[in-house]
């Protein structure tokens, strides 16, 4: 069974960035997205990254402020990060990573298999 789990969250003021990690239990050969949602809205796409970390892809209302990124760390474990630079009070949501079933970049909610618990992130005015 493949778990995620988002760290990184927190109270940040408009402007600063963040970057949240998502650390997944298998190195699997699936791409990985991550999504965010806010009260009373839908969850949508942030940032998606293929398998071998070589294609990106991003959401329109965060495109040009945000970098995916993807690495195994000294212990083996995969790491999918997101930076987000300059912070808007419109970014507070919960933040969730999540694992595709398909080893390139999947943009739709459908596509993925396993979510991780969230990181709520809140940007103050």
């Amino acid at each position: 069974q493949v778990q995620l789990v988002e760290s990184g969250g927190g109270l940040v003021q408009a402007g600063n960035s963040l970057r949240l990690t998502c650390t997944v239990s298998a190195r699997a050969s699936n791409g990985v997205g991550w999504f965010r949602q806010a009260p009373g809205k839908q969850r949508e796409l942030v940032a998606a990254i293929s398998a071998s970390g070589a294609s990106q892809n991003y959401g329109r209302s965060v495109k040009g402020r945000v970098t995916i990124s993807r690495n195994e760390d000294k212990r083996n474990e995969d790491k999918v990060y997101l930076q987000i630079l300059r912070l808007e009070p419109g970014d507070t949501a919960v933040y969730y990573c999540a694992m595709s079933r398909y080893a390139a970049v999947a943009t739709g909610l459908s596509d993925y298999d396993y979510w991780g618990q969230g990181t709520q992130v809140t940007v103050s005015s």
